[in-house]
Formats: C-alpha cells, structure tokens, sequence
C-alpha cells in the first residue's frame, strides 16, 4: 500500500512487482511464474462477482460480516463505529450447561 499511496509506484508494471514481493520476502522465481502466467485469474474474477454482487465499485471498500460497509478513505472513528456496528449485530453466543445427563453417541 505504501508504494501505491504514497510513492506513486505503478502496480501494473512487473519489475516493480517484483521488487516488493521480494523486499516482502517472496522469492523471485515464484513471482515471475505468477507474474507470466494466470494461476490465480479464476479467484480474482470470484471477487471481482462478489464485490459487485454486495455493491463494491470502488476502493478501498471496508466490509464486515458481510453486512455492513463503509466506502472510500475512512477516518479512525468511523471505522470503529463500523467495527462496534458489525459486532453490535451479532447474535449473542449460546449458553451452553456443562453439568448433568447428557446422551452419548449409544444413546440416552
């Protein structure tokens, strides 16, 4: 993200690919064959339909639980109240009673 946003380095351009992957510590070699080739073109074009079929047209897109999101550079408070939005959704965890008869995979 860093070379994006803030150096402006172009993330179609390969040798630049290269470079952070392997400043990530991703070898090389491995890079250039997933560079050359298509090995992840069919789970791209999954999130490509995901992302349209839950309205994403743009970047960056936040989303959580698949419920709620938030579009476009968001301050710090605003991705909190999406957080605690997300969280507040969800149903409470069961209870469960560790004490007492219980059935077994032979019956009760």
């Amino acid at each position: 993200m860093r070379a994006y946003l803030t150096e402006g380095e172009l993330m179609g351009d390969h040798a630049t690919l290269l470079r952070l992957a392997q400043e990530a510590g991703l070898p090389a070699d491995d890079i250039r064959d997933l560079l050359a080739g298509d090995r992840y073109a069919e789970e791209v074009r999954q999130d490509e339909r995901t992302a349209a079929a839950i309205g994403i047209s743009a970047v960056p897109f936040f989303v959580v639980d698949r419920k709620f999101g938030a579009s476009g550079a968001q301050p710090p408070d605003a991705l909190l109240a999406l957080l605690q939005k997300g969280a507040d959704a969800r149903p409470p965890d069961l209870d469960v009673v560790a004490t007492g008869a219980a059935c077994g995979p032979d019956g009760c």
